[in-house]
């Protein structure tokens, strides 16, 4: 599914739209507009329990209220072993699926996690 990105991602200022491509309920990747990947993403909640504050700008240009059909990805370093992959829980992408819209979060509570600290 294609997004317009509503807020530039840091490090990629000049893309405008992306492809959302779901590998299975837990894995996706973003691709630019030219099908290039950019990130590989994860849903965190597969994690754990993950909540934060929309912030009011990404809010606004989403056009999110509390209807908005929201699907939220982080975006996940893949190193070898898997284990020691790391999910960026500090910058997660938001993906309006009512308008097509998304842009990247960047919150002040959350950090960063290797996929073991998840196994138990």
């Amino acid at each position: 599914m294609k997004f317009k990105v509503k807020k530039p991602i840091p490090g990629f200022e000049n893309i405008n739209e992306v492809e959302l491509s779901k590998i299975d309920e837990s894995l996706a990747v973003l691709k630019d507009e030219n099908g290039r990947v950019l990130f590989s993403l994860i849903n965190p909640f597969v994690l754990k329990e993950y909540s934060f504050d929309v912030p009011s700008d990404v809010r606004v240009l989403l056009d999110i209220n509390e209807n908005s059909k929201i699907e939220v990805y982080n975006n996940i370093v893949m190193k070898d072993p898997v284990t020691e992959s790391i999910v960026n829980f500090k910058a997660p992408f938001l993906f309006n699926l009512d308008n097509n819209t998304c842009a990247q979060a960047i919150l002040d509570n959350e950090g960063y996690a290797k996929i073991a600290d998840f196994i138990s």
